[in-house]
């Protein structure tokens, strides 16, 4: 059965903080220098990241010299990207959703989302991120998604996911998105970018208990999980590490 956490969308990631901040890898550099040749992302704009988690791609704009409003509803993702960015003067933490997110009309340059989109309600968004861009804004989607095809450990990986994990197809935003990024933005522009993570077992586990879908320590299942993720690590590692495949999607554009 599941839990409350896993039901609700705004606290699946609760019990999972830790794991999210230490083991999910951040946005490449690279990012900020295509966003500077598309959209003419300048230093002096306003961002607002919505679904902003532990401010993984916030740390990008605000490394950038951009002022970032982090709108986060999960109160322990907000927690551990306070903690984190403490001394950031142009980091502020907000406790709003994507679709009601506190901030004023007309205030910001860019609305970003980084890992989030999927979870959204797509026709409040559009209201609000309407409400909130100044005129001629822009708006950012971006996602750090595994190459399933790389290797064959990140087609192995896939497969035990679909096979031991909770609700993997039905969240995985590769499948959930479809089509309806081309139809969310006006003048899209698009970005990829690859990239490997070397992982030992303790950070593919970590990486593994990120994800909402994944059992957690406590539910039935865990243990048998850990157990068969353990196996494919052994079978696929080379000097005690496996290699993730990792791609960034970017989409940037005007609302439609």
């Amino acid at each position: 059965m599941e839990s409350g956490h896993e039901q609700n969308p705004l606290l699946r990631f609760s019990n999972r903080v830790g794991d999210y901040a230490r083991y999910r890898p951040g946005y490449p550099p690279e990012l900020i220098v295509w966003l500077r040749d598309a959209i003419d992302l300048r230093p002096a704009w306003i961002v607002a990241d919505v679904g902003s988690g532990t401010g993984l791609l916030a740390r990008e704009f605000t490394a950038n010299g951009n002022l970032v409003y982090a709108v986060e509803p999960n109160p322990e993702m907000r927690t551990a990207a306070e903690a984190a960015f403490e001394r950031e003067p142009h980091f502020a933490s907000m406790a709003g959703s994507a679709e009601a997110t506190g901030l004023p009309a007309g205030c910001v340059d860019l609305v970003s989302a980084g890992q989030a989109f999927h979870w959204f309600d797509r026709d409040a968004v559009q209201r609000e991120w309407r409400r909130i861009l100044c005129p001629g804004g822009r708006v950012l989607i971006v996602f750090n998604s595994r190459r399933i095809g790389a290797t064959p450990f990140m087609g192995a990986y896939d497969r035990f996911l679909v096979e031991r994990a909770v609700d993997y197809p039905g969240v995985d935003h590769r499948r959930v998105l479809g089509e309806s990024l081309s139809s969310f933005f006006d003048g899209m522009q698009e970005w990829h970018h690859h990239f490997f993570q070397p992982q030992t077992w303790e950070e593919l586990l970590g990486v593994a208990m990120s994800s909402s879908y994944v059992p957690a320590p406590g539910h039935p299942r865990h243990a048998a999980f850990v157990e068969g993720l353990k196996v494919l690590f052994d079978e696929h590692a080379i000097n005690s590490h496996v290699e993730f495949a990792y791609e960034t999607e970017a989409y940037t554009g005007w609302l439609a």
